[in-house]
């Protein structure tokens, strides 16, 4: 068994894998195209911490459209939501009428995403650009400790 330090460090490594991929809506295959929802999915099950999940369809714009917190509640299946992130949790933001995005941190100012604006997966600062002033949750694998 992996320590939860030996572990942060697989879904950082993992998450630096993905930087290049195109953003691509419901997509989840690494070199060739994925969305910040299924970037999530895929990072965390490659380092055997959640099962390979089936979001079913959702529409390009359903955060436009929709008060349901689909994707909150889809974390929350997997993750205890927390106060502060540590290395390789997880930011979910607002955008629209609900939480729609999402990111990993990778560093103590920068979290990996697949993001829409630019098209690719890519490192950022967690406060900056359109993020900056959005409301935010943090979410963690290893429970709220």
């Amino acid at each position: 068994m992996r320590s939860q330090a030996a572990e942060r460090r697989a879904v950082i490594a993992e998450a630096l894998t993905w930087q290049g991929t195109p953003w691509h809506h419901r997509a989840r295959i690494k070199g060739a195209g994925v969305d910040c929802i299924q970037f999530l999915i895929g990072v965390y099950h490659a380092c055997g911490l959640c099962p390979g999940v089936d979001t079913g369809y959702y529409p390009p714009d359903w955060m436009r459209h929709r008060d349901e917190e689909r994707l909150l509640n889809g974390v929350r299946q997997y993750a205890a939501e927390i106060e502060a992130p540590g290395l390789g949790d997880i930011v979910v933001y607002r955008f629209g009428r609900c939480f729609s995005h999402a990111g990993i941190f990778t560093g103590p100012n920068e979290i990996v995403h697949a993001y829409l604006a630019e098209r690719v997966v890519t490192r950022g600062d967690p406060d900056g650009g359109r993020l900056a002033g959005r409301e935010r949750k943090f979410f963690s694998v290893w429970g709220d400790e």
